[in-house]
């Protein structure tokens, strides 16, 4: 277990050897690269990222309470790394469903 706290901690640990490696790769991205990658691409993949981030932080409505949630830098760097596995996850499980109706439906097509 801390093997692996010390890999994730690499991309956000100032101090490490090849320090910021993730912050300098997102940084050298495009404006319209950054934006594309930010949106989903369905709703579906959005709604299931919000669920999945608002059961990391907890689920007090807005309207009711002044949530504020403070954490240090490592546990950002955690959160964020797991949201971008999240997100990757899920947009191959969405690329993989539309392959999968795809070909479904190229089966269910009369031949001819």
């Amino acid at each position: 277990m801390n093997n692996q706290s010390n890999r994730v901690s690499e991309f956000f640990d100032s101090d490490s050897e090849g320090s910021n490696v993730l912050w300098q790769y997102v940084q050298s991205m495009s404006p319209e690269t950054i934006a594309q990658l930010s949106k989903p691409s369905s709703s579906e993949v959005f709604q299931v990222m919000e669920r999945n981030i608002v059961g990391l932080l907890g689920n007090l409505p807005p309207e009711h309470f002044g949530v504020t949630v403070t954490t240090n830098r490592e546990n950002l760097g955690r959160l964020l790394a797991s949201a971008m596995i999240s997100g990757y996850f899920l947009h191959n499980a969405e690329q993989r469903m539309a392959f999968e109706k795809s070909l479904q439906s190229a089966s269910d097509s009369p031949r001819l």
